[in-house]
């Protein structure tokens, strides 16, 4: 009973609508929440004890208090929290004779500013979630504008993000049941999407709804298949297509335009990004920077594609080999293109998809101490090989020093060349140390962090996989853009639409826009409101129950609780009423802490029940 008292408790305590508070007031309030912490957690203990949801650290009455520590910005409380995770980490980073105790503190914050979130009344949630709020960092500047959602996920959050109320948000915003709305100032909100009630097809027909997650992300694979056939086009017979005019192939031309939007894409979207997130770094993930290997790839295949064209029609022989050289490097690309057919998945939950993205991206992660390593070891020996080499006054031979170390790096040595070529013994003993050091040791180094990179995903496989689709979704709409133009089309924004803000009223050329993406996108935009009018919204429910979330539990509901038998004369169900079949269940949300507290109040009262009775006997009668 105490525990339902606390949780209606906070529900009061935040369930009204702050104002924006200055980036002073969040840093004290961040400051507070530390501050708290600390007093909460002085001393290290088990994260099991943290974490438990019946702990004995993180009570409800806790939990309230937290809740309080905002005064008049309660809803500001769970991001505080958050940004006093970060604090807490970086102190552990910094000082790691006092990791763990930190790492306590940073999971504390973490869990409490999940608990708040869960104990927030339902129509507080998307402004909680939403609302950015800018701070001072510790040189004194002030921060870019984030909210508790984005910064869960720029920590890695999974305590938060795995929560179901987070999870609610993310999906909603996946599906688009919720838009974000750009506000002034680099600020948003999450507002539940209207849909048109008229049955009207060109009613239902938004160019808006291409900004929205579960499309995009459909839209962006579609693309990218038409890509990936047109690239197979072009290295199908590479070299056929250069004759005496040197023209440009047809599938070259779509090749290199398709290239150039996904580029500019990815561009816009870093700068963006880079100017509103308070930690820029943090949001470059796995697949950004496969994007930019890839169009890094393109664009210097163009380059020579270019470069040979730009030749007179005399250096013929020297044309072909730098379009040869292009060939050479848009094969390069392949891999790459192949690979982002994985994202096909993962819009889907498929939850092993998103877990093998996850491993992957941690071990790559991971593997950067061995390539320190490595580097680090291999300058030594290329060095001493090459002075081997140029001992008898003959050099030229760095080229040579470097593959064989690098063969023997992947299993394949080859003793004899040490032998002829770098000086007989110390050669062979320089490739021999190498062989030790770089297959034996560091080869084992890299096994072992990638085999613990794997247990620690595999161990937390779901809030992992929730983790990562979070940070998918709101990758799509996080860099704030009005009208989104999905590549290839963006060009046409750039180069055509773009121009136009700075001469047109903005009413005229939010017309332009809504009525240039209708045109481009009909059919992308035909097929969602087929799926928004029949299949998403549908009127059936078995249909409309298949491609949205599972229907909220029925508690409370006394048809479920107390069913009744009309129309069945053999018997009833509910001879026994519900309330008095759960009446002898264990309450397991009962911690630990109020059954302590009881003890001790019942303590109290037998000291002083026995006080009183000693009193009374040494009375004279």
């Amino acid at each position: 009973m105490g525990d339902a008292l606390s949780v209606e408790e906070q529900r009061s305590v935040l369930s009204f609508r702050c104002s924006a508070p200055e980036s002073d007031t969040i840093t004290k309030l961040v400051k507070r929440c530390r501050a708290m912490v600390v007093k909460l957690l002085p001393v290290e203990v088990e994260l099991s004890q943290i974490t438990d949801a019946t702990s004995s650290i993180i009570t409800p009455q806790v939990i309230t208090s937290f809740a309080k520590s905002g005064g008049d910005f309660g809803e500001a409380v769970p991001f505080a929290l958050l940004r006093a995770k970060a604090m807490f980490m970086n102190e552990a980073n910094k000082n790691p004779a006092d990791y763990d105790e930190n790492l306590c503190r940073a999971t504390a914050a973490e869990v409490l500013a999940r608990r708040i979130v869960h104990n927030l009344p339902v129509d507080k949630l998307e402004s909680v979630m939403s609302a950015r709020y800018r701070y001072r960092e510790s040189d004194g500047d002030e921060s870019a504008p984030s909210s508790a959602l984005e910064t869960a996920i720029d920590q890695h959050g999974t305590i938060f993000l795995s929560s179901s109320e987070a999870q609610h948000v993310v999906n909603s915003l996946w599906r688009g049941d919720w838009i974000q709305r750009n506000n002034d100032n680099m600020d948003i909100d999450y507002v539940p999407y209207q849909a048109a009630e008229s049955s009207s097809f060109w009613a239902h027909l938004n160019p808006d709804r291409m900004s929205v997650p579960r499309y995009q992300s459909t839209f962006k694979m579609v693309v990218w298949t038409i890509f990936l056939f047109v690239y197979s086009q072009s290295v199908q017979s590479p070299l056929e297509s250069f004759n005496s005019e040197r023209n440009w192939d047809g599938y070259e031309i779509v090749l290199y335009l398709m290239a150039a939007a996904f580029l500019i894409e990815e561009i816009v979207k870093i700068s963006k990004i880079i100017r509103i997130a308070p930690r820029p770094m943090a949001t470059v993930g796995f697949w950004t920077i496969v994007n930019l290997i890839t169009d890094c790839l393109l664009l210097t295949a163009f380059g020579l594609r270019v470069a040979g064209l730009s030749l007179d029609a005399s250096k013929d022989d020297q044309a072909q080999l730098l379009h040869f050289r292009s060939f050479q490097v848009l094969s390069c690309v392949a891999p790459f293109i192949w690979m982002k057919l994985l994202t096909v998945f993962d819009g889907f939950k498929i939850e092993s998809v998103g877990t093998l993205q996850v491993v992957v991206a941690r071990m790559l992660r991971e593997s950067t101490i061995f390539f320190i390593l490595l580097a680090i070891m291999g300058i030594g020996f290329v060095q001493s090989l090459y002075a081997l080499d140029a001992a008898d006054g003959e050099s030229g031979g760095r080229g040579i020093v470097i593959n064989n170390l690098i063969q023997a790096l992947l299993g394949a040595p080859d003793f004899d060349s040490p032998s002829e070529r770098f000086g007989y013994p110390f050669g062979l003993i320089i490739f021999y140390g190498w062989n030790f050091v770089a297959t034996i040791i560091l080869v084992n180094v890299l096994i072992a962090l990638f085999g613990s990179a794997y247990s620690d995903v595999t161990d937390n496989e779901t809030d992992e996989y929730l983790v990562f689709f979070a940070h998918k979704t709101i990758d799509l709409i996080r860099a704030p853009d009005s009208y989104v133009y999905s590549a290839p089309f963006n060009l046409i924004e750039a180069f055509l639409i773009a121009p136009f803000e700075w001469i047109l009223p903005r009413d005229m050329y939010i017309a332009l826009n809504r009525y240039t993406m209708t045109i481009l996108f009909f059919v992308p935009l035909t097929f969602i409101v087929l799926f928004e009018t029949n299949i998403s919204h549908s009127k059936n429910r078995s249909i409309s129950a298949y491609f949205n979330e599972p229907p909220p539990d029925e508690e409370g509901d006394p048809v479920i609780e107390d069913p009744t038998c009309e129309g069945d004369d053999n018997g009833e169900i509910s001879r026994t009423k519900f309330e008095s079949l759960i009446s002898v269940f264990p309450n397991p949300a009962l911690t630990e802490s109020p059954v302590h507290q009881e003890m001790e109040i019942m303590r109290k009262q037998l000291d002083r029940l026995e006080k009183l009775l000693l009193e009374s006997r040494d009375k004279p009668a």
